[in-house]
């Protein structure tokens, strides 16, 4: 019976892989990846790839069928790797592998990776927890799977000073426009950053209201999107920042 690491590669750039998931990539006899993992990263792979990645509007690889896969090849494989975007245990669906394996009776191991909410923050060069302005900070999503029950995002998203919420860029003016009814001013700081890290990566830096306003065009990669006074400084630093370039209105 083999034994199965859930590895965390991180936001998107290659060289923000963890040393320990760079060893366990190249060790690996087979690794069952995401699909927004940098090629670079599964370049370093000496075993079999498998691409069991999910994409939202997208053809899409079930739970159900990584959670057999992932079985399956520990009972072939000494080493497997289970190579997720950003962290293992940050809405990547972890729990549902890790007791799956258990049940299995397959030892299990997670290997941490920078998370998008991360890698935004230091890319707005603005700190989650800025002194004097935010003491919490919430991570979360407004998606809910199929058979799931709704998202409570909201209460939790008035409860924090920061928030972050993944998986939200298509429901953007929506998410805006449901803070600001709810009491969260319409001046406060809004940023959306999409594929932090990367060379592509584009910033749009507004206000909740301006948010709520008008409709986004969709993104071609992963979007975060960040809220709260923490991110008062923050300034698009890269060519394309502008609303008026990538982000721009489909009105």
């Amino acid at each position: 019976m083999g034994r199965v690491y859930l590895v965390g590669s991180g936001p998107g750039a290659p060289d923000l892989l963890t040393l320990r998931a760079a060893r366990l990539i190249e060790a690996a006899d087979v690794v069952l990846h995401d699909a927004l993992v940098h090629p670079e990263v599964l370049a370093l792979a000496r075993g079999r790839l498998v691409d069991v990645g999910k994409r939202f509007g997208k053809v899409s690889t079930e739970q159900r069928f990584i959670n057999r896969a992932l079985i399956a090849a520990a009972h072939t494989h000494a080493l497997v790797v289970r190579l997720k975007g950003g962290d293992p245990m940050l809405f990547g669906r972890a729990q549902e592998e890790l007791d799956a394996l258990a049940a299995a009776g397959i030892e299990t191991e997670v290997v941490p990776g920078v998370t998008a909410a991360l890698a935004a923050a230091a890319s707005l060069k603005a700190s989650l927890t800025r002194r004097g302005v935010a003491r919490s900070v919430a991570f979360l999503t407004p998606r809910v799977g199929i058979g799931e029950t709704a998202s409570r995002w909201l209460p939790a998203a008035l409860g924090a000073d920061t928030v972050v919420l993944y998986m939200a860029a298509g429901a953007a003016q929506d998410i805006a426009a449901q803070l600001i009814a709810a009491g969260r001013g319409a001046q406060t700081p809004a940023a959306l950053v999409e594929s932090a890290t990367l060379a592509d990566e584009r910033r749009f830096i507004t206000t909740l209201g301006e948010l709520a306003a008008r409709p986004l065009a969709r993104a071609t990669g992963p979007v975060v999107m960040c809220v709260g006074d923490a991110f008062v400084d923050a300034r698009a630093m890269a060519e394309g920042d502008s609303g008026g370039t990538h982000f721009a209105s489909t009105a």
